[in-house]
């Protein structure tokens, strides 16, 4: 972290925190531009988007110099829009990174820093700010600041309401987000009711058995077990659990063959599928949490246990886990044995040899 860097404010300048907006105190030595009312602050902001933008803020928040033609200004100004809307992607990307890894509060500094540029950049009422209300919605419904959660996702439906080109992939992740509200709040019809809105408006953007739909399915699922209505829950977790083992085995089966083609005598081919961070972090969280499901509950589901085991084994494969890859193997071959005949054996056993062989050669 950039060490702290006391400040004896110069008179007439007003320096701010950058994470509360209370008088700052403390200096970042990296960048010199930003500014924090106490350590806490800085190690907040540092810990969850700073780090990575820190150099990026400096042609940012260094002062323009004077231009002679207004073809220089104007090359100027696209120029500034340009890197604002470069760190528009990275804050947000980095937010909801976070918020698939739980790591909520850390969360709230990378959706603010997001939050001023967007509006900075698109304005007050633009529906490019509706994602960015969402990610500090869930945010602080994980950290259990409901009221706060509220006013976001009001601000958040406000905008949808008001917009004319709202796609429905932002309106299915509005409705997840205040299916989330209403599941904390203990509300599950309401819950349910958004969730399946969610579910629709996914559904005529990827189709019903997509991945980006799948969320919706998934957080269906856990009200249903909430509520002890567990054939429900049972069925929407196979759902869930299908469509990933479908999305997960297509990005295995390209990889295998890209390096088939880069071995001696073929020519490699590095244009398979893969998996973006996000997508990683959100199926980790939703696949580790079934497979929890399957192990801990009190009658065993051989099948479904299986199907589970050897998605979560293929996603710590493709994220090059390799170690983790090998723990849920083994898991993965203990609970086969329950099954009679499984089509899959061949192809479970080419993966875990692939991943043997990516083990030894570290």
């Amino acid at each position: 972290m950039a060490q702290v860097n006391p400040l004896s404010n110069p008179k007439g300048v007003k320096l701010v925190c950058e994470l509360c907006q209370h008088p700052a105190h403390i200096q970042c030595k990296g960048c010199k531009l930003t500014y924090y009312c106490d350590v806490e602050h800085q190690r907040a902001d540092w810990a969850s988007i700073h780090e990575k933008i820190c150099h990026l803020l400096i042609p940012l928040r260094t002062p323009v110099p004077f231009f002679t033609s207004a073809e220089e200004r104007s090359h100027s100004i696209a120029q500034l829009i340009q890197r604002k809307k470069h760190l528009i992607e990275i804050t947000t990307k980095e937010a909801q990174k976070l918020l698939y890894e739980g790591r909520h509060a850390d969360v709230i500094p990378a959706a603010t820093h997001s939050l001023s540029l967007v509006i900075d950049v698109h304005g007050l009422a633009s529906v490019e700010l509706v994602p960015v209300y969402l990610l500090l919605a869930e945010a602080n419904i994980g950290l259990g600041q409901l009221t706060l959660a509220e006013e976001y996702l009001s601000q958040a439906y406000w905008t949808v309401l008001k917009s004319t080109d709202c796609s429905n992939s932002i309106r299915s992740k509005l409705h997840r987000n205040l299916g989330l509200l209403y599941a904390a709040k203990g509300e599950f019809d309401e819950s349910l009711r958004h969730l399946a809105n969610d579910v629709y408006f996914a559904s005529t953007v990827w189709g019903t058995d997509n991945i980006h739909t799948s969320g919706g399915y998934f957080h269906m699922a856990n009200i249903f077990f909430r509520q002890n209505k567990m054939d429900v829950a049972d069925s929407l977790y196979s759902e869930v659990t299908d469509i990933w083992h479908t999305h997960l085995k297509r990005l295995v089966d390209g990889q295998m063959r890209a390096s088939m083609r880069s071995a001696p005598g073929w020519f490699e081919d590095s244009s398979h599928e893969s998996l973006d961070e996000n997508e990683e972090a959100e199926a980790l969280q939703i696949i580790s949490a079934i497979c929890d499901i399957r192990e801990q509950a009190p009658r065993t589901q051989p099948a479904k246990t299986v199907k589970v085991l050897y998605t979560l084994t293929m996603l710590y494969f493709l994220t090059m886990d390799f170690q983790k890859a090998r723990e849920s193997s083994r898991k993965l071959l203990q609970a086969i044995q329950q099954i009679p005949e499984d089509n899959a054996l061949e192809d479970i056993s080419a993966l875990l040899k692939s991943i043997e062989s990516k083990l030894a050669a570290k």
